[in-house]
C-alpha cells in the first residue's frame, strides 16, 4: 500500500490506498443529480488520458489514415484518483471554486492545496453529473510506500455481477459506460468488417449498435463469450471479462479479445433477462410480493456515446478512412442514434 505526500515538503496528503483498475465510467456526464463516489475508499487509480480533447493533425493521404494529435483539457495524463473521504492535509483554494452548479467540477484547474506549504495538488470534482472523486496532480505528489495489509486480489471464479438497472428502473450509467468502451474496441478489432455477436442479452446490448455502424451485408466475423465458467468454443473475436483490480483480461486463446467490465460480463454471461410468468395454482400472491422479480428497464439500451468516442480515440491514433468516417459522423453528435 501507498500513501501520496505532498512533493514540495513532504507532508502527507492521502490515506493508504492500494492501486484498482480505472473504471470505464471514469470521464463519463451523466445527467443532473449528485451522484456517489467514483472509487471505493482505500483504493487508488490512474487514469492515462481520459478527459481529454484529441485535435487531428493535417490529414495523411486517404490510404495511410490519419494521425491524431492529443492534448489534455482538464488536467494533465497519468493523474491519481483517490476517494475524497481519502484526502488528508489540505485546504481549498477559493479562488477556482466558482462557476458550478452543485458542487466543483475542476474546470478552473486544481483547487485543493497542501496545508504546509500552500501548494496546489489536487482537483476534487462533485458536481452533479459527475462521479465524486479527487484528482491528485502527478508532478505535485509522491508515492511512499507504508505498511499495511496486502490487498487480495480476487480469483476470476469470484467476479461480481452487477443488475443493469438502477431501483428506479434507468440503464445503469456504469453499464451504458462499460458496453460504449467495449463497443469501441469491438469497431476497431473488426477492421471495419460486419460482426455476429452471440443471441440473448449480448445481441440486445451489442447488436443494433453494431448493425449501425458495420457495413450491411453476411457477418464476416463472430464474437463470442469466453471467460471463468463458459466451455464455449472460439473461432474469432472473444468477449472476456476485464479483471476490476489487476486491469487485466481473462487469458484465452482468440486470436483477438474485447475486453468488457468484469461485473458487466458476468452478467451478460450467466443472468437471464427474461420474465417469469406465474403459473396457475402456483405461488400464493402474498409470497411473490416477498420475492418480486428484478427490475428490468422500459426502453431500448443505448450506450454512452460520449464514453464511446473517448474509448475510439484512445484505441486508434492512426485512423484507417472507414474508421475516421465513424468518428466524424459522431464527433458532434455523440448522443443521436445508436446512442440514443
Amino acid at each position: 500500500m501507498v500513501v501520496f505526500s505532498c512533493a514540495s515538503c513532504g507532508a502527507v496528503l492521502t490515506a493508504r490506498v492500494a492501486r484498482v483498475a480505472l473504471p470505464d465510467h471514469s470521464g463519463q456526464k451523466y445527467g443532473h443529480d449528485l451522484l456517489p463516489g467514483l472509487l471505493e475508499p482505500g483504493t487508488y487509480v490512474v487514469d492515462p488520458g481520459d478527459g481529454r480533447a484529441r485535435a487531428p493533425l493535417t490529414p495523411e493521404p486517404e490510404d495511410h489514415g490519419v494521425r491524431q494529435l492529443m492534448y489534455c483539457i482538464t488536467g494533465p495524463p497519468d493523474r491519481i484518483g483517490i476517494a475524497p473521504g481519502d484526502v488528508r492535509g489540505t485546504v481549498f483554494i477559493p479562488d477556482r471554486l466558482g462557476g458550478c452548479c452543485c458542487g466543483w467540477d475542476g474546470q478552473y484547474g486544481p483547487n485543493l492545496a497542501c496545508a504546509g506549504c500552500g501548494r496546489p495538488v489536487a482537483t476534487r470534482v462533485d458536481d452533479c453529473g459527475f462521479w465524486q472523486v479527487v484528482w491528485l496532480e502527478p508532478d505535485a505528489v509522491r508515492p511512499v510506500a507504508v505498511a499495511g495489509p496486502v490487498q487480495r486480489v480476487m480469483d476470476w471464479t469470484e467476479l461480481p455481477s452487477t443488475p443493469p438497472v438502477d431501483p428506479l428502473g434507468f440503464w445503469s450509467p456504469q453499464r451504458e459506460a462499460a458496453i460504449a468502451v467495449a463497443l469501441a474496441h469491438l469497431v476497431v478489432v473488426s477492421g471495419g468488417r460486419r460482426v455476429s455477436v452471440p443471441e440473448g442479452l449480448v445481441a440486445e446490448t451489442f447488436r443494433r449498435t453494431i448493425d449501425s455502424l458495420l457495413p450491411p451485408g453476411p457477418p464476416e466475423r463472430h464474437l463470442v463469450l469466453a471467460g471463468p465458467g463458459l466451455s464455449t468454443p472460439i473461432t474469432d473475436l472473444a468477449l472476456v471479462p476485464k479483471h476490476p483490480q489487476t486491469g487485466e483480461v481473462w487469458p484465452c486463446d482468440a486470436g483477438t479479445v474485447v475486453p468488457l467490465a468484469a461485473d458487466v460480463w458476468t452478467y451478460l454471461a450467466f443472468d437471464d433477462d427474461r420474465r417469469l410468468m406465474p403459473a396457475a395454482r402456483g405461488m400464493p400472491a402474498a409470497v411473490r410480493r416477498d420475492d418480486p422479480p428484478a427490475l428490468l428497464p422500459h426502453t431500448l439500451f443505448r450506450p454512452d456515446g460520449r464514453a464511446f468516442l473517448n474509448a475510439l480515440e484512445r484505441l486508434t491514433a492512426v485512423r484507417p478512412p472507414w474508421l475516421r468516417r465513424i468518428h466524424d459522423s459522431m464527433q458532434d453528435r455523440p448522443y443521436l442514434a445508436p446512442f440514443a
